[in-house]
């Protein structure tokens, strides 16, 4: 159940999530189709975007890492009422 109801809100968040075709042509070609507006407008733009996409992903990356091995080996640290809950 808990399986369609996450394949359910994905689907269902791609469609309304998709640019439509007035849009789509205003938009740099590598943000067609998932996004609405008039795209980025100068370079500036296109900069603080990629910023961004760099501080998401390091953030994700090192959020895992220290999820799974924070260093601390004790029993009753959160990472282990996290990772053993079932």
């Amino acid at each position: 159940m808990k399986k369609f109801i996450l394949i359910a809100n994905l689907l269902w968040l791609r469609l309304i999530a998709q640019g439509c075709p007035a849009c789509q042509q205003q938009q740099p070609k590598i943000l067609r189709g998932i996004t609405h507006g008039t795209g980025p407008q100068h370079q500036w733009d296109m900069l603080i975007v990629w910023v961004a996409v760099v501080v998401v992903i390091f953030t994700l990356f090192y959020s895992i890492k220290w999820m799974i091995r924070p260093g601390e080996q004790g029993k009753d640290h959160i990472k282990r009422f996290i990772l053993n809950e079932e």
